[in-house]
């Protein structure tokens, strides 16, 4: 046994475990599961069924990844959870693979921390840079792009897509896409406007920041059909690429609504 492996640990001998990774006090690692380097199981970590953890990450107590779905659909089929490198997951976090109703895999990016509490359903695919505060809930099959945020207690219905750079705010109970760039809150979720604060922080130039207002203005605006209004959008802004990212993902394929301004409230 590796003197990474505390001596309480109990780590099945068919794993793939990298000689730099460290297992601490009374974690449990299933025969099929891939610890890559420099990753570390802090303690009271279960790690079980076809479970990949990228280099360099970090797993605090009490977390389970890869237990079976909770879908009373799944038979046992062989599903995967695949996490990349350099990710968090905090305390008493859980992630479950794949069904074969959703291509027999969950995914997680890079550079993402995943706080307290949160779960992440079957099917999910998560992108980069993400982070999921306290007790965020997915359901199975939802999609988050690079860079959101979802904030404290928020809950997330299964098949709902997330764009990039988005922020979903505490306490938010979402059963429609967020546009990329898009800011929600609320009990059910409306459109409060763009995430400005996230763009600024992020470097995005005041000229950006500009079109993406105008462009926001214009998508929601009451008149015209949604088909209308996104064609004026792709004329108008068709060289600015934030722009064509929400009218590219409110084209794209989707199983849930876009999800639409309170009325009278279409601030930026």
């Amino acid at each position: 046994m590796s003197s990474n492996i505390h001596s309480t640990a109990i780590v099945d001998k068919k794993a793939d475990i990298h000689q730099s990774a460290i297992i601490g006090p009374y974690c449990i690692v299933g025969p099929n599961v891939t610890i890559n380097k420099d990753t570390e199981l802090k303690s009271n970590v279960i790690i079980s069924g076809h479970t990949e953890i990228g280099s360099n990450c970090t797993i605090y107590p009490f977390s389970v990844i890869g237990n079976p779905p909770q879908d009373l659909k799944f038979k046992g089929e062989i599903s995967q959870l695949v996490i990349g490198n350099n990710n968090v997951i905090r305390e008493h976090v859980t992630m479950n693979p794949g069904t074969d109703g959703g291509g027999l895999l969950t995914k997680i990016g890079n550079n993402c921390l995943i706080m307290i509490g949160s779960h992440v359903a079957h099917d999910c695919i998560l992108g980069n840079n993400i982070i999921l505060a306290n007790n965020v809930a997915l359901a199975g099959h939802v999609i988050v792009d690079d860079f959101a945020i979802l904030g404290g207690l928020s809950g997330v219905h299964q098949f709902v897509r997330i764009g990039c750079h988005a922020m979903v705010g505490g306490l938010t109970a979402l059963e429609s896409d967020v546009i990329p760039y898009g800011s929600v809150i609320g009990n059910r979720a409306y459109l409060s406007g763009l995430n400005i604060i996230g763009l600024k922080r992020r470097g995005f130039s005041r000229e950006v920041i500009h079109n993406l207002r105008k462009a926001y203005r214009l998508l929601f605006a009451p008149e015209g059909t949604i088909q209308e209004r996104l064609k004026d959008v792709s004329d108008e802004f068709k060289k600015n690429e934030p722009v064509m990212d929400i009218v590219k993902f409110i084209e794209g394929n989707a199983s849930r609504a876009i999800c639409q301004p309170r009325n009278g409230n279409k601030n930026t």
